[in-house]
Order: structure tokens, then C-alpha cells, then sequence
């Protein structure tokens, strides 16, 4: 098997064992938090809080179902296609990691947005009233830090020339 199936396959069992494990947590959550029976973990601190987001990350844009869907799917195919034509070189592991963590949360969220309308959230940090999140935004916000981080420090304009397809390659200037 070449290098690159492999790689698929291995992208796919991840983002579908990430996934599997964010909608078990969401099942969970629904099955013992739904109806106010929060569980305190850390007295004032943290705590698991059923919450039913009909918004994007925080709550924001209530209502906008159709818009994060469209969205949502036109960032899945982008993340496949970089994923897809992604070098198989092993400095551009990291880059297939964090599309498979971002894939899975972006799948996480959705099945929740088209199966139920909502997005069922339950971690909650009480200390600092930070929004209420799940599993699949783990992966979406570990995903974006690990990204920036990458690219920032760790790939060159020349990498994200390579990992990006669409993208059209610089013109080098003559010396003339």
C-alpha cells in the first residue's frame, strides 16, 4: 500500500474514532444533563451543563442553521482536497493532524446542526463564565491553536505553497 492510501486510511479511522467519541459525549450529556441536572465537577470552577446552541461557536448568530451548514461543507471539501494533495513527507505530518482534528469537529458539529437542529454543549468553566462547548469544539479550537502555531514557527511560505493546492505559486523576479 503507498504511502499516501495509508495516510488516508489512517485520517479517516482518526477523524471517525474523533468523532465517535464526540457524539457518544453529546449522547451522554442529553441522556443524564438534559432538564437541569447539572454535575459539578470542581465546586465553582467546572462543571458538565447541558446546553442546546442553536448559534455558531459562543452562541453567536442564533438561528442561522442553513448558513453554518453550507459553511461548515464547503470547509470539509477544502480540508479534504489540502488533506488529499498534502506531500506525504513526514514535516507535513503535524498539517494532517490538525485537518483531521478540524475534520472531525466540523463533522461533530454538523451531524448535530442537520440531525437535531442544535449543537449540544456541556463543558462549562464556571470561574470564568467561559461559554459552554463540547468535544467536537476541542477539536476545532486545539486544531485552529496547533495551526497558527505551525505555521507561524514551524512551516515556511514554501511548505504552505505545497500544502495548499489552489494556491497559485509565486513568479520569482528576475535579477535583470
Amino acid at each position: 500500500m503507498d504511502k499516501k492510501k495509508k495516510s488516508c486510511i489512517i485520517g479517516f479511522i482518526g477523524i471517525i474514532l474523533l468523532l465517535a467519541l464526540d457524539q457518544f459525549t453529546k449522547y451522554l450529556a442529553s441522556t443524564y444533563l438534559k432538564g437541569g441536572n447539572s454535575i459539578i465537577l470542581i465546586k465553582g470552577v467546572f462543571q458538565l451543563h447541558y446546553l442546546e446552541n442553536r448559534g455558531a461557536a459562543f452562541g453567536m448568530m442564533q438561528g442561522m442553521k442553513y448558513l453554518f451548514v453550507v459553511g461548515t461543507l464547503v470547509m470539509l471539501v477544502l480540508m479534504v482536497l489540502v488533506y488529499w494533495k498534502s506531500p506525504m513527507e513526514k514535516r507535513f505530518a503535524w498539517a494532517r493532524f490538525i485537518l483531521i482534528l478540524l475534520t472531525a469537529g466540523a463533522l461533530g458539529n454538523l451531524a448535530d446542526r442537520l440531525i437535531l437542529d442544535y449543537v449540544v454543549d456541556f463543558f462549562y468553566f464556571e470561574l470564568i463564565n467561559f461559554p459552554i462547548f463540547n468535544m467536537a469544539d476541542i477539536y476545532v479550537s486545539c486544531g485552529m491553536v496547533l495551526l497558527i502555531l505551525f505555521f507561524l514557527f514551524y512551516y515556511k511560505e514554501e511548505d504552505i505553497d505545497r500544502l495548499i493546492p489552489f494556491k497559485k505559486p509565486k513568479k520569482k523576479e528576475s535579477g535583470l
